[in-house]
C-alpha cells in the first residue's frame, strides 16, 4: 500500500492550534508517555489536497503533529524523528511499517502523516484490534494505566493462540520488539501492537508508532511494566546493571517458541548501528544536535545489548 494514491501536495491548508491545553499524560504512578501528549487526527485525499476529516466521515490517514507540552523537550521535532524511525525499520531492517511521510502545516510546522492499513482503497475497513483488547485491558478495568501493564510474554502467548501462521508472526514480534529496545522507544505498549483479518486469518498489522522517546523524555527500556517476561530468569548483566542483553532477548526467543538459529540470526542484526541507518538519521530534518543524540542513544544500546554472561 501506497502512502497516496497519486499527485498530492504535503503543504496543509491547516493551522494546528499549538496554544490550545493539551493533558499531560500521567498514565498512573506519575508516568508520563509520548502517546498521551500526541494528538491524532483524522484526515483524506480530496481533489489533490490533504484535509482532515469531519465528524462521522471515514479517513485514510492520520496527521501528528507536535504537541505542545512543557514536559516534552525537542517538541517540534518529533514528527521528524517518528518518520526517521519509522524509515529505518523499513529501510534498513525490513520491518513491513504503515505507509508514512512528512506534511508542513499553514505556519510550517513538520507533520507527520501515515495511511492506515486497515482502510482499503476502496473504502473497505479491515477488522483490527490491538493487544490491549486482545488481552482484555481497559481503562475501567485496570485504570489510565492499562496499555504499559503486563509484559511482551502476554503478547507472544496471544500470537500463538490468534494467528494461525504464529511461527512467522513470532519472528516478526520478536524482531520488532528488539528494534524497539535499540532505537529506545520506551512507548511500545499494549496498543501499538495489533492484529487484523484480512478475510481468512488473522495477521500482524504493519508496525506503526515508532519513535525514538529518549530524544524528547527520560522513560524506561520497556513501556510493559513487566518488561520481556514475568518469571525469566534474569542475565547476570541485567540484575547488575539494570539493562538487558543480548543472552536475554535469548532467553525471551527460546521462551516464545523461536528457533535458537532463528532468533540468533535476528539478533546479529542489532549488534551495531548500521551505516545505512547512519545515513538516514544524518540526512534528516533533524538538527545537528539532535542527530548526535539519536546516533549516540542507539549506540550505546547496540553496545549494551551486545553483551553476554559468556563471553
Amino acid at each position: 500500500m501506497k502512502l497516496f494514491e497519486g499527485k498530492v501536495s504535503t503543504i496543509l491548508d491547516i493551522s494546528f492550534d499549538r496554544n490550545s491545553e493539551v493533558s499531560v499524560a500521567a498514565q498512573g504512578e506519575g508516568r508520563v508517555s509520548i502517546s498521551g501528549v500526541q494528538e491524532k487526527y483524522g484526515a483524506l485525499v480530496e481533489m489533490g489536497k490533504i484535509r482532515l476529516a469531519h465528524d462521522g466521515e471515514q479517513g485514510t490517514h492520520i496527521l501528528k503533529p507536535a504537541p505542545n507540552n512543557p514536559v516534552i523537550i525537542n517538541q517540534r521535532y518529533m514528527p521528524i524523528n517518528e518518520y526517521v524511525t519509522m524509515q529505518i525499520a523499513s529501510r534498513v531492517y525490513g520491518i513491513e511499517v504503515a505507509p508514512c511521510g512528512m506534511c508542513e502545516d499553514k505556519d510550517g510546522n513538520p507533520v507527520y502523516i501515515t495511511r492506515r492499513f486497515d482502510v482499503l482503497p476502496d473504502g473497505k475497513k479491515l477488522k483490527q484490534e490491538d493487544f490491549a483488547s486482545i488481552l482484555g485491558k481497559n481503562e475501567i478495568g485496570n485504570g489510565m494505566a492499562y496499555k504499559y501493564l503486563g509484559c511482551y510474554e502476554d503478547i507472544a502467548k496471544a500470537i500463538k493462540q490468534y494467528v494461525p501462521a504464529w511461527q512467522i508472526a513470532m519472528e516478526r514480534f520478536f524482531k520488532l520488539l528488539l528494534f524497539n529496545y535499540i532505537y529506545a522507544n520506551g512507548d511500545a505498549h499494549l496498543k501499538n501492537f495489533s492484529v487484523m483479518y484480512d478475510g481468512n486469518d488473522y495477521l500482524l498489522t504493519p508496525a506503526y508508532d515508532l519513535i525514538n522517546t529518549r530524544l524528547h523524555i527520560e522513560d524506561d527500556d520497556f513501556a510493559l511494566k513487566e518488561g520481556l517476561s514475568r518469571d525469566m530468569v534474569k542475565s547476570d548483566i541485567w540484575d547488575r546493571t539494570g539493562h538487558p542483553c543480548r543472552d536475554d532477548f535469548k532467553a525471551f526467543a527460546d521462551k516464545t517458541g523461536i528457533l535458537p538459529r532463528r532468533a540468533e540470526k535476528i539478533i546479529e542484526q542489532f549488534q551495531v548501528i548500521p551505516k545505512q541507518a547512519e545515513e538516514i538519521i544524518g540526512e534528516s530534518a533533524l538538527t545537528e544536535k539532535l542527530k548526535r543524540q539519536y546516533k549516540s542513544i542507539v549506540t550505546e544500546r547496540c553496545k549494551r545489548f551486545s553483551r553476554s554472561d559468556k563471553q
